[in-house]
């Protein structure tokens, strides 16, 4: 990669990453086109190669700023002191409703990694291919599971809640909503729902108005 891509204005960058890592996401890494990439973009092949030696130099970097942004997001939102499931579920989803905000289509670019399945794709991706479930995995790993009742198995709460999250993200990526503060509201009072069915007592003291 030139490194004078980090000289062009943080808007244009955004442009030219956000159309790849959107391309890259929808199509994976063989049916992805460099001329959707630049249409997306508002530039022209001609600087894009000039920032990017070829298709898949610009994969790669897409790949590790991807990993390494959602990672940041991650480490500044989520407390390495918080035990509840659902608090660092609420986190965590906080972290990705931002991310959505400024990248619509990173998380589910990091989502397709595993599925790549050209060759020099997967050359590239390597050890990243499950980088995002790793990220969520380590969090997980600090909960606190002795609080749900006993015929609950985690595991299959955390299929759940996944499908629910990546359901309802994508929902408000076709919508177009971008009021993040909304989103986390909205998202807040699934997880109360969840969380008081399947927490034991967690019936106890709901307020029945805060999960409508």
């Amino acid at each position: 990669m030139n490194e004078k891509f980090f000289e062009i204005k943080n808007e244009k960058q955004e442009r030219i990453l956000n159309a790849a890592i959107k391309v890259f996401a929808l199509n994976g890494y063989r049916k992805a086109s460099t001329d959707v990439i630049v249409k997306e973009a508002g530039i022209s092949k001609g600087l894009l190669f000039h920032y990017f030696s070829n298709k898949l130099s610009l994969y790669e970097y897409i790949i590790d700023y991807s990993i390494k942004y959602m990672n940041f997001e991650f480490s500044g939102s989520v407390s390495k002191y918080e035990k509840d499931f659902f608090e660092l579920q609420m986190m965590m989803e906080q972290a990705k409703i931002r991310v959505m905000k400024l990248y619509p289509y990173m998380q589910q670019f990091l989502s397709t990694l595993k599925y790549e399945t050209d060759p020099k794709a997967k050359e590239v991706i390597g050890e990243n291919a499950y980088a995002f479930e790793s990220m969520i995995n380590v969090i997980y790993k600090q909960a606190d599971t002795s609080k749900f009742q006993d015929y609950i198995v985690v595991q299959k709460v955390v299929d759940m809640i996944r499908w629910m999250s990546d359901s309802f993200l994508k929902e408000h990526l076709v919508e177009g909503d971008t009021d993040a503060d909304a989103l986390v509201a909205e998202f807040s009072k699934y997880l109360k729902m969840i969380r008081a069915h399947f927490y034991k007592g967690g019936l106890v003291g709901v307020d029945i108005d805060e999960i409508k």
